[in-house]
């Protein structure tokens, strides 16, 4: 992709574009009031941009091709930077066992198993495991989703004490209200993880009010 991708000036802790009130302190509200389990987030662009066509195909019409451009995408333009990040593993946000079948494979592992890292990092797509939700996030708002969520991720049994004072990234396809993220932050941190990333392919925007602009 030739043309530069549109950016936006975010809040480094969950990736939410700042609001005009909140430039000077380069954190959102939100994250002050309320810290997140997680330390950091790094997004490629958002949600409503010029990837979500080439997502959409990936996820609900099964173009495992889609996942080699987003990939390629995600290396050309961020991979460059994110390889000077220090962590030890790299994990997929997992599907249920229900979903897994049902889709035939899970978004976020067929983008982070493509994406370029440093080799010290352990890509694994088995160590975070999903109860089943038959509940529709997307149709939920923020604090439903918070709710929703609580809970519904574990560690694998097999791989409970490898997190303990490492770095962990967790990649997911798309971020909106961070509860999923959040979630598995608490969850890896309560297993020992000394710090959390999250890695987002797309991250959909706050809505602007009139006095605020795009950065």
């Amino acid at each position: 992709m030739s043309e530069q991708l549109l950016h936006y000036e975010c809040c480094p802790q969950c990736g939410i574009t700042l609001a005009s009130d909140e430039l000077d302190q380069k954190r959102c509200q939100d994250c002050t009031i309320h810290p997140p389990y997680f330390d950091r987030t790094y997004c490629l662009d958002r949600y409503d941009g010029k990837l979500q066509s080439a997502l959409h195909q990936l996820k609900y019409q099964h173009r495992l091709a889609s996942a080699y451009g987003l990939a390629c995408v995600w290396n050309q333009l961020l991979s460059g930077s994110l390889k000077k990040l220090a962590a030890d593993y790299l994990l997929p946000v997992p599907l249920s066992e229900e979903k897994l079948h049902a889709r035939g494979f899970n978004q976020s592992w067929e983008l982070a198993r493509r994406i370029e890292c440093d080799a010290t990092i352990q890509k694994n797509p088995y160590a975070l495991m999903r109860h089943h939700h038959s509940q529709h996030q997307a149709n939920e708002n923020r604090s439903n989703r918070h709710t929703a969520v609580q809970n519904m991720f574990y560690v694998n049994p097999i791989y409970c004490e490898s997190f303990r004072a490492k770095t962990v990234i967790v990649f997911d396809d798309v971020m909106t209200s961070g509860a999923t993220l959040n979630e598995i932050a608490r969850i890896l941190k309560d297993n020992g993880a000394y710090k959390v990333i999250n890695w987002v392919l797309l991250r959909t925007l706050r809505p602007m009010k009139m006095n605020e602009h795009k950065i």
